[in-house]
């Protein structure tokens, strides 16, 4: 699977997953940089955010690209589609960093810059 393919099944987990997916998905500490607050936090933090599943659907994931750092970093940027549990549309552009950690991919860094969803 190329790697594009695999970041992007990785992501749409975290849109659609919940704790138990960020604790095994996110590296120990996460830089996270969003309009509401950024920061670094830890795994578990993290997890903690984002409880149960269920909190999105209609999740559609546009990759603008993917640049490889080094043998074991890699950052992945896309377009989410999406809309909230209440039927709220979002839309945003999303940037990924990644680092392997014995064999896996986990998430170090997670940015979101919302996008206007009155623009078609």
């Amino acid at each position: 699977m190329p790697l594009e393919h695999e970041l992007l099944k990785l992501e749409k987990g975290f849109w659609t997953q919940g704790g138990d997916y960020y604790r095994e998905h996110v590296d120990d500490e996460c830089l996270l940089a969003f309009t509401e607050m950024a920061g670094v936090h830890s795994n578990e933090e993290i997890a903690g955010m984002n409880p149960g599943a269920g909190q999105w659907k209609n999740v559609r994931l546009d990759e603008k690209g993917v640049v490889e750092l080094g043998e074991d970093a890699v950052v992945l940027t896309y377009e989410v589609n999406a809309e909230r549990k209440t039927g709220e549309p979002y839309k945003a552009l999303v940037s990924t960093g990644y680092v392997r950690r014995d064999g896996d991919w986990k998430m170090a860094f997670h940015q979101q810059t919302p996008l206007d969803t009155t623009k078609h």
